[in-house]
């Protein structure tokens, strides 16, 4: 289950980006269909050879491409929605209309999405308007345009124009899809066949009576994408012009595709009220109240009446996504999506009795999806009768073909008083078409505050993070839960979690059975039990007793330098993470300062007592705090057992930057990834802020950004050197590694772009400024860019956005990045964008708590003060 909504609203363009700087002589077999390579049709497209290499040189390259598409998901979200997409005939896979604006100011970055579509075997089929430049044209003849019912009258001069634009930029985006190496064939007309809809009210417009499926299906058997122009003929032969929204519906009605996708710069539909982008809209839940809204007027009424007949005709599996060329690739392989996804879906219910559920159906999705069920744990029938018997009661919400169905109790056995979020379970075909997002949606609004608990080991883990408020971790169980601000009701769910737990592990090793013996209880239930766990009032976070909390060991290699100091701070403040060793060769056998929890000495461990440490389970995770070049004897230590396998080790060097084994740790981008990771190369400091900075603005970079960085003394370590020596920098500024720094390499890999990256160093201590100077492709306003931002990390709390210019003192100590500053030059092509972030903070060992909060399965912002 991962609904739509969990992850960020933009996300990583790598993916993109690189697929476009493949040269056009690039080895590249039309038959690339993922999961349908026996089907004769594939098969004769292998045969193709004027823009091919050898297959085994295709496969190669799909699979790159497949992987690229891991920065913007995860694998598995990835592989399912490639899977599902190639499960149907080539061209029921999407239609794609194209506005003329973005041909005008997207043109590369739309070839670059499309491109990339192709080369994992996906043939969308393209058709495009040119409505600005069709105005542009006839404003220099002298001819006014003029519309009636929101339709352009055509007289015999702009057909004229029309025709002629339509074959221009019909060719221009062949053209450039060509010069990235896809082969493409313009179809500015024969497909579409047509009457007049009013020749005496509109003139020269049609009404299409026909779609010639043949044009379109025999560009594709040659293996080349089909690109369509709304343009008609009469069955004399006669032009006509028809709407390019009008004529893709029309399209869609007769293909069938999984998907309809409307590119426009805006990148979705967007609340009148609030401003927001719409994520989802489910229209025979939403549809009726939607147009009652004052903001949908106008053309966006039209566009949702002409989507609901649209769908309303297609299959059920059918959606219209409205998404701006760079977010392409996110709206089709994520769960989260990028622009405004619509759907019929279905209604949704909500009964808290058993009376008005269907009990059939419940069966058959408990059977299908259910662990607990299909393991033979719970029966469907006891956990009825269960619910049956609730004294608190329950509510259970749920589809209409009950492919997603939750079940919340009123209050659960512990007697905490706080609801109990006791199932969430979806079909698979739920998932794709996120029928959960509008299922957890609705429950949230009648419980704002939730418990509930997970097994550590599932693979959605990520996702329950992200939804929850908190976290705590037993004996292979999470405990979450949101909307509980009073640290007395936390204390209390918490304690009795672990009491269940207990109970739990107590009977299991007593009968030899489960813990769900006769199927009465779920392991997670809690027991009525009114014993504190929180001895002598303190909190469970404090107590130093094992048996009353999950706290991780970790041991920490590399502790003498400024972000080691750092690291034991923040550990010492952290509820949920106690050190158990600390490592410096010029400090051992002094004692630990600044750490409280429990008395320790610095020892120098050698490569061979690390293994042994881990070998022993003493750690959970290892910090390796120290120098590049230096880790790799204690990664081999810990690796060489099989204990260390499955420990998380987080490495603050750059060694492990560039190694595709290793989860680069950067959250804000790479959420998904990071939960269960054990093996974590946590980001440089100027990296960091450099991405934040570049990041949201990828899509529109008409250039190599370049870098100005300058940072606090304290990032050149605590080895004596000029660049550290308060002396030489009194009234100086010191430029250092002028090309090819290692975090000019990392920005660069990691996001797929080339920078250019200028360090300094100042004579301050800490914190660093980074003046981001960035090429737009495309005319660009200050405010269009803020809000670009804004919506990037609206959801960040460790990412703030501001309308001024971010200055170093006023962000030193803090544990978040700051972003501002916007300036825009007066061609509306350059922006320059600010940044401040602490280098011992975010740029290290605030991030690497933030990395092992989510490796370890706890809240990702425990222990990190965020104000």
């Amino acid at each position: 289950m991962i609904p739509r909504s969990h992850l960020a609203k933009q996300f990583t363009r790598t993916a993109l980006l690189r697929a476009s700087s493949y040269s056009s002589t690039t080895p590249f077999v039309a038959a690339r269909c993922l999961a349908n390579t026996k089907r004769a049709s594939w098969r004769d497209l292998q045969q193709q050879k004027s823009y091919s290499g050898s297959a085994t040189a295709a496969q190669s390259e799909k699979e790159t491409i497949t992987k690229l598409l891991y920065n913007i998901g995860s694998r598995k979200e990835v592989e399912q929605y490639l899977r599902h997409f190639s499960s149907v005939e080539s061209q029921k896979f999407a239609v794609i209309k194209v506005g003329g604006a973005v041909l005008t100011d997207e043109l590369d970055t739309l070839a670059s999405a499309i491109t990339f579509l192709n080369r994992v075997g996906l043939y969308p089929i393209v058709l495009h308007g040119a409505g600005p430049q069709l105005n542009n044209l006839l404003e220099k003849a002298g001819v006014v345009p003029d519309y009636h019912d929101g339709i352009r009258i055509t007289d015999e001069k702009t057909l004229e124009i029309a025709r002629k634009v339509f074959m221009a930029e019909n060719l221009k985006l062949v053209e450039a899809l060509e010069k990235m190496g896809t082969r493409a064939r313009p179809l500015p007309g024969g497909v579409f066949s047509a009457e007049y809809l009013d020749k005496e009210k509109y003139g020269f417009v049609g009404k299409i009576t026909g779609v010639n499926k043949e044009v379109i299906e025999a560009s594709i058997r040659a293996g080349a994408l089909p690109i369509l122009t709304s343009l008609a003929e009469t069955p004399a032969g006669q032009i006509l012009n028809v709407n390019a929204d009008v004529a893709a519906g029309e399209l869609a009605r007769v293909l069938e595709p999984l998907k309809i996708v409307y590119l426009n710069e805006k990148n979705g539909l967007y609340n009148g009220d609030t401003g927001k982008k719409i994520d989802v809209i489910n229209l025979d839940e939403e549809y009726a109240d939607l147009l009652k809204q004052p903001w949908v007027k106008y053309g966006t009424k039209l566009k949702i009446k002409e989507i609901k007949e649209l769908l309303d005709h297609l299959p059920r599996s059918s959606s219209v996504a409205i998404i701006s060329a760079g977010h392409l690739h996110k709206e089709l392989f994520t769960d989260s999506g990028a622009g405004t996804l619509i759907r019929r879906g279905f209604k949704l219910f909500h009964h808290n009795s058993l009376e008005h559920l269907d009990k059939d159906r419940i069966r058959k999705i408990m059977e299908k999806e259910d662990p607990e069920v299909k393991t033979g744990l719970v029966s469907v029938s006891s956990y009825l009768h269960q619910l049956e018997n609730s004294k608190q009661g329950f509510k259970a919400y749920g589809d209409e073909p009950y492919e997603v169905l939750a079940v919340v109790k009123n209050d659960d056995e512990s007697g905490s008083g706080v609801p109990k979020l006791d199932k969430f379970i979806a079909t698979k075909a739920a998932v794709l078409n996120n029928v959960t997002d509008n299922v957890w949606a609705l429950l949230s609004k009648d419980y704002p505050a939730l418990t509930w608990v997970v097994d550590e080991a599932d693979e959605n883990k990520g996702w329950h993070f992200d939804k929850a408020e908190g976290s705590f971790t037993k004996n292979g169980k999470t405990l979450f839960w949101k909307g509980l601000d009073d640290v007395g009701a936390i204390e209390k769910v918490v304690s009795q979690f672990l009491v269940a737990q207990t109970k739990d592990a107590v009977n299991a090793a007593t009968s030899g059975s489960s813990a769900f013996a006769n199927g009465q209880r779920r392991s997670f239930s809690s027991v009525q039990q009114k014993t504190s766990s929180f001895a002598g009032g303190r909190r469970m976070f404090s107590t130093s007793t094992q048996a009353q909390r999950d706290v991780k060991k970790i041991g920490l290699i590399g502790a003498r330098g400024y972000t080691g100091q750092e690291l034991i701070r923040l550990i010492n403040n952290h509820p949920s993470m106690e050190i158990s060793y600390v490592s410096s060769r010029e400090l051992e056998g002094k004692p630990l300062e600044g750490y409280t929890k429990s008395p320790i000495n610095y020892v120098n461990l050698s490569a061979e007592q690390v293994k042994e440490k881990t070998k022993a389970g003493e750690v959970d995770a290892w910090i390796l705090a120290l120098p590049n070049g230096i880790c790799k004897p204690f990664v081999d230590a810990v690796e060489s057992v099989e204990e260390g396998k499955r420990m998380v080790l987080c490495d603050l060097s750059a060694d492990f930057r560039f190694t595709d084994s290793w989860t680069y740790g950067l959250p804000e981008f790479n959420r998904s990834k990071i939960p269960g990771a054990t093996r974590i190369s946590n980001p440089g400091c100027y990296a960091t802020g450099s991405q934040l900075s570049i990041y949201p603005l990828l899509a529109h970079l008409g250039g190599t950004p370049s870098i100005f960085g300058v940072s606090g003394y304290s990032g050149a370590g605590t080895k004596p050197s000029p660049n550290n020596d308060v002396n030489h920098l009194k009234d100086n500024l010191i430029p250092y590694a002028l090309t090819n720094h290692i975090h000019e390499r990392e920005v660069s890999h990691q996001l797929g772009h080339e920078v250019n990256f200028m360090p300094h160093v100042a004579p301050f201590f800490q914190g660093i400024t980074l003046t981001v100077n960035m090429p737009l492709n495309k005319t660009m306003t200050s405010g269009d860019i803020r809000e670009i931002y804004e919506q990037a990390y609206e959801n960040e709390k460790l990412v703030h956005v501001i309308k001024g210019v971010p200055l170093v003192k006023e962000n030193a100590g803090k544990h978040f990045a700051r972003i501002g500053g916007f300036g825009v030059h007066s061609s509306g092509k350059r922006v320059v964008v600010v940044a401040t972030i602490d280098n011992l903070l975010k740029g290290a060992a605030t991030q690497a708590v933030q990395n092992l909060n989510l490796s370890l399965g706890l809240g990702e912002y425990t222990g990190i003060p965020l104000a």
